[in-house]
């Protein structure tokens, strides 16, 4: 084991959220900054009604629904998500998540399997790494 390296504890409620549009929110944790070598994640909060543009991205991303109700739309099939469903998305297949309820928050925790993840949005082919939104 590496004795440079450090642990960190991330407190989600302590640490700058950034708006992602749409009605949703992302908060950063385990990030490159953070020392991550060969993934990165992060919350991202959705208001009621909310839902983020088709996308995709470079690596392997995994979701997991932490509170709320959520559409995840894939391939052309919508699959209805409840609290603790997890999802595999496989690199550059375009989808997006939405919030079932109009009148309830919904809450996700993804991985990205590389600390260099980006995000393509599908409607207008513009790419940016997932850390440079956090940068902002």
């Amino acid at each position: 084991m590496n004795e440079n390296l450090k642990h960190a504890v991330l407190r989600p409620d302590q640490i700058k959220s950034h708006d992602r549009g749409g009605g949703a929110r992302t908060i950063p944790l385990v990030t490159a900054a953070t020392g991550a070598k060969a993934f990165i994640n992060g919350i991202t909060e959705f208001g009621p009604g909310a839902e983020i543009p088709f996308h995709s991205h470079n690596c392997e991303e995994s979701v997991i629904l932490l509170e709320g109700e959520a559409y995840l739309d894939i391939a052309g099939e919508v699959h209805e998500v409840k609290a603790h469903d997890t999802t595999w998305i496989p690199p550059n297949v375009s989808h997006r998540f939405r919030n079932k309820s109009s009148t309830q928050g919904m809450k996700i925790l993804w991985t990205y399997a590389s600390p260099m993840a980006t995000r393509t949005l599908t409607e207008s082919g513009e790419t940016r790494y997932i850390a440079a939104e956090h940068n902002k």
